[in-house]
């Protein structure tokens, strides 16, 4: 019987399921957004995400403890320097499940799990740069204004003097033929 068991075991014994979960969770943390199914998604989310934050203390000891479960030391050097800068802040909730549909060949539910903080389309934090309405910016944008179009009238009057440059050398080198071949046919 399974009463109040709650751990979905994935019709795996035990060491195939921490292997699985092992890489699965070396595959997210690499590439930050990994497609699987949604049962297995769950899963992982209960196991990498006391991992995630395991790695907001860089000791020695956090360290160890997370290459038990991972096992790839490249993986534990991402974790704790690249992942762990970007979620410092957060409380928790490192991933996010979107489901996908289900698979052709079986039906089963798949989903799309990824790092909330690596997503730029759903992060809160917008790139726009706040404009401030003083009088003063505005004349400062139209002086930027005409400083690159001066700048695009000289780049236009450079190229202008090269193709003049390239013509009259074409020119030139056309003329020269012409001359040779006139001085070999009154030699002969």
């Amino acid at each position: 019987m399974r009463h109040r068991n709650k751990n979905n075991n994935l019709g795996r014994k035990a060491n195939h399921k921490k292997a699985l979960l092992s890489n699965l969770a070396c595959s997210l943390l690499k590439h930050k957004r990994i497609n699987t199914t949604l049962a297995k998604a769950k899963v992982l989310k209960r196991f990498v995400e006391p991992l995630i934050t395991k790695s907001k203390t860089d000791t020695t000891h956090s360290r160890r403890t997370v290459f038990r479960y991972l096992k790839q030391k490249e993986i534990i050097s991402e974790l704790f320097g690249v992942i762990s800068e970007k979620i410092i802040n957060r409380p928790g909730g490192y991933t996010r499940i979107i489901k996908t549909g289900n698979r052709l060949g079986d039906n089963a539910e798949m989903c799309m799990m990824e790092l909330v903080d690596f997503n730029e389309v759903y992060s809160n934090k917008s790139t726009k740069v706040k404009k401030s309405r003083t009088r003063r910016s505005k004349k400062l944008n139209q002086t930027n204004e005409s400083k690159t179009q001066k700048t695009e009238e000289v780049s236009s009057d450079k190229t202008n003097k090269i193709i003049d440059l390239n013509n009259q050398k074409t020119e030139s080198k056309k003329n020269d033929e012409v001359s040779n071949d006139d001085s070999n046919n009154g030699n002969t």
